[in-house]
C-alpha cells in the first residue's frame, strides 16, 4: 500500500504547500505573502478538519451553523480566537464554498459578518502584529473571499489533479 498511501495520507504542511501556491496562481502578483500564507493556514486547516470533529472545533457545515455559534452567543465577542475561527469560517463558506452557500445564504451579508469578526478579533488580539494581520484580513476580506472562490472553480473544473498510475501490463 506504499504508493497508495502517499496519494491518501496529506499532512498539514503539504495541504498549506498546496493552498499556498494555488492561491498564489488566482492572487496575481503583488499580493502581500503574510496575507497569503495566513488565508493558505485557514484553508489548509479546513481541508483537514471534520464537520464531525469529536475533539477540536469542528468545520461549520454550513453559514448557518456560524451564525448560530457565533452571532446567537455574544459572550464570544471579547474573545480575539473565537471572532478569528469565525472570521475564518465565514470565509472559507462565503469564499471557497460560496457556489454551495449562494443557494440557501445572503454570501454579501456574511461576507460584511466576516469582515467584522476579524475587526473584532484584531481588536481583541494581544500580538501588535498579529492584530494587525487581522485587521488587513478584516479590510481586504471581499478581496480573499472572492480569490478563495475562484481557486474553488478553478479546482473544480480539473479533471485530475493526480494522475493516476498506468495499470501493470501481464507479461
Amino acid at each position: 500500500m506504499g504508493p497508495l498511501r502517499e496519494l491518501l495520507a496529506t499532512d498539514h504542511r503539504q495541504a498549506l504547500e498546496f493552498f499556498f501556491q494555488r492561491l498564489k496562481d488566482v492572487s496575481g502578483p503583488g499580493v502581500d505573502e503574510q496575507e497569503l500564507l495566513y488565508n493558505a493556514s485557514v484553508l489548509a486547516h479546513y481541508a483537514q478538519v471534520s464537520t464531525r470533529a469529536g475533539v477540536d472545533l469542528s468545520a461549520p457545515a454550513n453559514l448557518s451553523a456560524v451564525f448560530d455559534h457565533f452571532v446567537c452567543d455574544t459572550t464570544l465577542l471579547r474573545d480575539s480566537l473565537m471572532m478569528e475561527t469565525a472570521g475564518a469560517q465565514c470565509l472559507v463558506l462565503a469564499g471557497f464554498f460560496e457556489d454551495q452557500m449562494r443557494r440557501r445564504h445572503n454570501i454579501r451579508w456574511y461576507a460584511a459578518l466576516g469582515a467584522g469578526f476579524f475587526s473584532q478579533a484584531a481588536v481583541h488580539e494581544p500580538s501588535p502584529h498579529k492584530a494587525q494581520l487581522l485587521d488587513t484580513i478584516a479590510r481586504r476580506f471581499e478581496a480573499w473571499r472572492q480569490r478563495h472562490a475562484r481557486l474553488s472553480r478553478e479546482l473544480r473544473d480539473q479533471p485530475f489533479l493526480l494522475i493516476p498510475p498506468k495499470p501493470a501490463t501481464l507479461p
